[in-house]
């Protein structure tokens, strides 16, 4: 691991440079994506970047993140648009939000210095994953028909889509074709990696491209068009607005709603929705730290609570920890939370900058973002990989789904819990007053033995409304001890338990300790997901019929096969291409050992920062340790657009290009000299027929990749095996 940055001005001074440049291009990321969501919001496009700005300048100083990015973000468009609906056409209405706003803001400072931001725990992973899909289907529905350049009168979610898809013939082409180029750039950014293109983030190019449309059809002038002989207007009003002096933008809460109910169930929306996203997000950016720090959650509430209260007294919106903001941070190698006040202070030169160009991008490049944003957060992906954690998880995810749609974010949220509450009663199979005593008074403890550390007994109901009394036990366990956590006792874990507890073993392998989770024997679950719910039965749980194959093919070879891989977690780090997707699960490992090499193969389950969260994938690699050092190296294959276009052909900074290689696969080394020495003929020829979709070094090591992402075909289990048997060959040979 690599040496851990200094904290305060000594980290300041120490990586200014670095956190610097990673500012830069989380800038240029969020310039972008703050006008949308204002836009999407309802307010003021600059009122994004104003809220960018406080979540750089002010949150730095007060949080308790090393490299989260503050800001305003997607997921609260629906809590601004839901609060501004409860007033209707009051011309106050936003004056109203913004009270709404700071006095939520104020809570959360409250909340984070009583050490309350805990109570966050409660709120079930599915669930919240189910607002966050509703939110956007809400985004998707509200911003469809500006990216389509037309209007409508329909209210309500379901039958804004409906008249998006009836209205298809009445596109205006010239709005929609600013759209089309935008998604394309959206869809394929990742794919086209030349290294210049990359300098600016997918969301920047977005508004750059859109500009020339601008000019093409001429938007300043309001004006029509024929297209096909059928006319249509394009002019100013659909472009970005935003006034010539900042200070006219500022605007300033209204009070005097304060004694009504509207205004409280607006601040208690914002309230819960900010904090348990940025609660979410925080922990999220800690498993992308390279240096493994830890987020003060309660600290960092005070601190997007104190944001939060400023942007609503000058007009901003909500602030909280942003996933994407914060992931782009990491890539480009930040080192402490200084880059969050750069990124904050870069926006605000923008504003004074950038607003001549501002103003020459059309309204639809942003709806396009959003509309890309709303789809990613509810796209068929999420919902397979919610179903992949377990039936009753997509009950819970798809429920509380349809009641936000139906009612509200608030009743959403409640309604989602009382079903997940529900569920895991009518599973339990006992009565009320047994199910709520099994949960508050389960029993469950921690105790110390001699010779063998600590041992923690999970009893009773171990679901997601006994989490905070769960922290409190693996609170006390000390950095680098032993522990077992014996599930054996409990008649039902949940899945957010389950996702608590790995989360605790991983982090506590970081300081030195080892945690071993047991007791799961006699335990079903609806999935092969480690993180599946898990009910108690008198029987021994069955394997699955993967782990039946694998367990049959292992015999049959004689080599060894267990239900989870004995790799270290954090060793996954060590391979270029786990250095920004932590792996969350690795399981069905079948591995053998020889005098010239160790190998094993293991399904895994990794996580990636994308384009607006973490999203989940699961493949299958080979990891093969050699006797010797080797070259580092990264051998991929090209996919379609690569193979004909090149695209991916570009230097990194650890990194050159490779070119003694097939024409089929991009080859990236960190010693020219060293590689040549190392990829003989025969070894070019061997990579080649066995016809791998990633090959790589890290010195000592050799990760394989035998598909794309989903776990490998039982008959390619053998194909890493041969690889491995060729290679240990052709390196003794030579």
């Amino acid at each position: 691991m690599q040496k851990t940055p200094k904290t305060g001005y000594k980290g300041l001074v120490e990586n200014w440079k670095s956190d610097l440049i990673a500012a830069l291009s989380v800038a240029l990321v969020a310039l972008p994506l703050a006008l949308g969501i204002a836009e999407a919001s309802n307010v003021e496009p600059i009122t994004g970047i104003i809220s960018c700005v406080i979540g750089g300048i002010v949150t730095t100083f007060f949080r308790g993140s090393h490299l989260a990015i503050n800001g305003p973000a997607a997921g609260l468009i629906a809590v601004i648009l839901s609060s501004l609906a409860l007033w209707g056409d009051d011309p106050y209405a936003f004056n109203y939000v913004l009270a709404a706003i700071a006095i939520s803001g104020l809570l959360q400072i409250i909340l984070g210095i009583l050490k309350l931001g805990k109570f966050a725990e409660i709120f079930h992973s599915s669930v919240i994953q189910g607002i966050m899909a509703a939110i956007g289907v809400i985004i998707f529905a509200k911003q469809i028909h500006s990216a389509m350049g037309i209007s409508t009168e329909k209210e309500g979610v379901i039958s804004l889509i409906k008249d998006a898809f009836f209205q298809i013939p009445n596109i205006n082409p010239f709005v929609g074709a600013i759209s089309l180029a935008g998604l394309l750039l959206l869809i394929f950014h990742s794919k086209i990696s030349y290294k210049l293109f990359h300098l600016i983030p997918a969301p920047m190019w977005v508004l750059v491209i859109a500009i020339p449309f601008v000019y093409a059809f001429n938007f300043f002038d309001e004006h029509n068009l024929s297209f096909f002989g059928k006319n249509y207007t394009v002019g100013p009003e659909l472009l970005i607005s935003i006034p010539d002096n900042i200070l006219d933008a500022i605007e300033y809460p209204v009070f005097t709603q304060i004694g009504t109910w509207k205004f409280w169930s607006s601040v208690i929306l914002i309230t819960m929705i900010a904090s348990i996203q940025s609660l979410a997000m925080g922990k999220a950016v800690d498993k992308l730290d390279p240096f493994k720090r830890k987020t003060n959650l309660n600290k960092d509430l005070i601190g997007i609570g104190m944001s939060t209260m400023v942007a609503g007294a000058i007009g901003g919106l909500p602030i909280i920890t942003v996933i994407v903001r914060s992931t782009v941070n990491i890539n480009n190698n930040a080192k402490t939370k200084w880059s969050n006040l750069y990124h904050g202070i870069l926006l605000l030169a923008f504003i004074f900058v950038l607003t001549p160009l501002i103003t020459k991008v059309p309204l639809a490049a942003l709806a396009i973002l959003l509309v890309f944003t709303g789809y990613k957060l509810a796209s068929p992906v999420v919902f397979r990989n919610v179903l992949d954690q377990g039936i009753e998880q997509l009950i819970f995810f798809i429920g509380t789904l349809i009641i936000t749609l139906q009612y509200d974010l608030l009743i959403g949220i409640f309604g989602g819990l009382a079903l997940a509450a529900l569920t895991h009663f009518l599973l339990a199979k006992v009565t009320i007053r047994q199910f709520i005593q099994m949960i508050f008074n389960s029993g469950s403890n921690l105790h110390f033995r001699e010779n063998i550390g600590y041992e923690m007994k999970v009893k009773g109901i171990a679901n997601f409304l006994g989490a905070i009394k769960m922290n409190s036990l693996l609170d006390k366990i000390p950095a680098g001890s032993n522990v077992n956590i014996d599930l054996s006792g409990a008649r039902l874990v949940d899945f957010s338990i389950m996702e608590k507890l790995y989360d605790f073993q991983k982090n506590h392998a970081n300081t030195g300790g080892e945690a071993k989770i047991v007791g799961l024997e006699k335990h079903i679950s609806s999935t092969n997901h480690r993180l599946g719910l898990k009910l108690l039965t008198s029987s021994t749980r069955q394997l699955t019929n993967r782990q039946l194959k694998l367990k049959k093919q292992a015999e049959k070879n004689n080599w060894n096969f267990s239900l989870e891989s004995n790799e270290d977690v954090n060793y996954f780090n060590s391979f270029t291409f786990f250095k920004s997707r932590p792996v969350e699960e690795k399981l069905n490992s079948v591995s053998g050992k020889t005098d010239d090499a160790n190998w094993e193969i293991i399904d895994i389950v990794f996580e990636e920062g994308a384009f607006l969260a973490l999203e989940e994938y699961q493949t299958t690699i080979g990891v093969i340790h050699l006797p010797l050092a080797i070259p580092k190296f990264t051998i991929e294959k090209k996919d379609f657009i690569n193979k004909y276009l090149n695209l991916s052909e570009y230097q990194e900074k650890q990194h050159t290009l490779y070119h003694d290689f097939s024409s089929e696969y991009t080859v990236k080394v960190n010693n020219q000299s060293e590689m040549k020495n190392f990829m003989n003929d025969e070894l070019k020829q061997l990579i080649l027929a066995m016809d791998l979709h990633h090959l790589e070094s890290n010195g000592e090591a050799i990760l394989i990749f035998t598909n794309d992402l989903r776990f490998a075909p039982i008959r390619e289990m053998s194909k890493i095996v041969q690889f491995k048997e060729a290679l240990k060959s052709i390196i003794k040979n030579g």
